[in-house]
């Protein structure tokens, strides 16, 4: 089993920055994928960025040139580091890791955290 915990959500004007971050409870070099999604009322959970473990990151194209995806293995947490955020980047922000288990894959979220921006 493994725990996320998110943090770094809040209230920001348009064309402000916040920093997301995640922390798992185990070493992150065992898990296959780490990503944030998003999600707005009435609307399925969406990508935001990925970071695999091997390969490339992968960024919706809405926030690319705007949001970065980081890990950081001596704390095992990810980072979500977003600037130029704009009113339709509010939501809430779901960390997700994908676990290798044999030939099976274990999906973990974090309890999600709220990023609206407004003035």
């Amino acid at each position: 089993q493994v725990q996320l915990v998110e943090s770094g959500g809040g209230l920001v004007q348009p064309g402000g920055s916040l920093r997301l971050s995640c922390a798992a409870s185990i070493n992150i070099f065992r898990l296959n994928v780490m990503a944030w999604y998003r999600q707005t009322p009435g609307e399925q959970r969406e990508l935001v960025a990925a970071h695999p473990r091997v390969g490339s990151r992968i960024y919706a194209d809405s926030v690319k040139g705007r949001f970065t995806i980081s890990r950081d293995t001596a704390s095992n947490t990810v980072h979500l580091q977003m600037n130029g955020l704009k009113p339709e980047d509010t939501g809430v922000y779901y960390c997700k890791a994908e676990e290798p288990v044999g030939t099976t894959t274990n999906n973990y979220w974090g309890q999600g955290t709220q990023v609206t921006v407004s003035s």
